[in-house]
């Protein structure tokens, strides 16, 4: 789907077809739509299918008429049973008349530019648009990471009195999602680094100060990726560690349950032998001093188990 969008006296407006400085966002296109704005554009269809290929990596191209920036941007696929992130590539073509936006999905990231959340935003302004969406795109790294933090401080919580592998399964998925934010963060630290070093996208003096707070930004979301990532692993090696002991606590309970009712599977074992001579075999009250004698031994087992803690 492409979308038109250019700032006129201030506010972003929509429009119907191209025009100069306006802003072209494609989601989810068509070839017939790329093929289409290839030709408005006078680009090659290859950097508008470029975003659209997910192992792609984030880098920067200078073309003749253009300007390719590829970065990951993160996405949330959670659903009411799981927590899941991930990331996609993004597209940012700079040509002379237009700034261009391409991915495979309906982004939070964008769509906070359509709707007015991005103050002092003009397509126009393309090296300050670009920005923004850098700086965007970190702050929704730092979200997503928060989330995660929270949803792990749940599960921990939810791992002290629980042996299912529901838990685990939620760790694996958050645990994945950390590698992923690290491995995009890192790429996309590249491309800022290269923006500050090369002059390949034209800087201006009030957007020093911008660069400087996406690169603090991205920095910070690869420092709690990381530090994300560690207490997850730690976590995953304590609940491996609870389920082990919760098991050999199970198993000791059932043996010593076992130890005690063979007791008087024993005793009564003994006086049932059909030979002679066997004790109380006459009397009335012989089955009762058997059974008395058995729950007697069984209280004796149960009070030294208490005792060393075994139980």
């Amino acid at each position: 789907m492409i979308r038109y969008y250019k700032s006129i006296d201030n506010e972003l407006e929509k429009l119907n077809d191209f025009e100069k400085d306006c802003w072209v966002n494609i989601s989810e296109p068509t070839q017939s739509e790329i093929k289409l704005l290839s030709n408005i554009l006078n680009i090659d269809n290859s950097s508008l299918e470029a975003a659209l290929d997910e192992e792609e990596r984030s880098r920067i191209d200078t073309e003749e008429n253009h300007i390719l920036i590829l970065i990951d941007i993160p996405i949330d696929e959670s659903s009411s049973t799981s927590s899941h992130y991930s990331t996609v590539p993004l597209g940012i073509i700079i040509t002379e008349d237009a700034i261009v936006t391409v991915c495979n999905f309906q982004t939070k990231i964008l769509n906070d530019f359509i709707v007015g959340h991005i103050k002092e935003f003009f397509t126009f302004k393309k090296t300050r648009f670009v920005l923004q969406i850098l700086g965007k795109n970190a702050s929704y790294y730092l979200f997503y990471l928060r989330q995660i933090n929270k949803t792990t401080i749940a599960i921990e919580k939810e791992i002290h009195k629980s042996m299912k592998n529901k838990e685990l399964v939620q760790l694996l998925e958050l645990e994945k999602s950390l590698v992923y934010f690290s491995t995009s963060l890192k790429a996309n630290e590249l491309v800022l680094n290269k923006l500050v070093r090369s002059s390949v996208l034209k800087k201006y003096p009030e957007d020093d100060d911008l660069l400087e707070e996406v690169i603090i930004e991205n920095n910070q979301a690869m420092e709690m990726s990381r530090i994300y990532g560690d207490i997850l692993s730690r976590i995953m090696d304590a609940f491996s560690a609870i389920i082990s002991n919760n098991q050999n606590n199970v198993m000791q309970f059932l043996t010593v349950v076992t130890l005690i009712v063979s007791i008087p599977t024993l005793i009564s074992g003994f006086f049932g032998m059909n030979v002679d001579g066997i004790p109380f075999d006459n009397g009335p009250l012989g089955f009762w001093l058997i059974v008395l004698g058995s729950a007697v031994i069984c209280v004796i087992i149960f009070i030294i188990m208490l005792r060393k803690k075994i139980l």
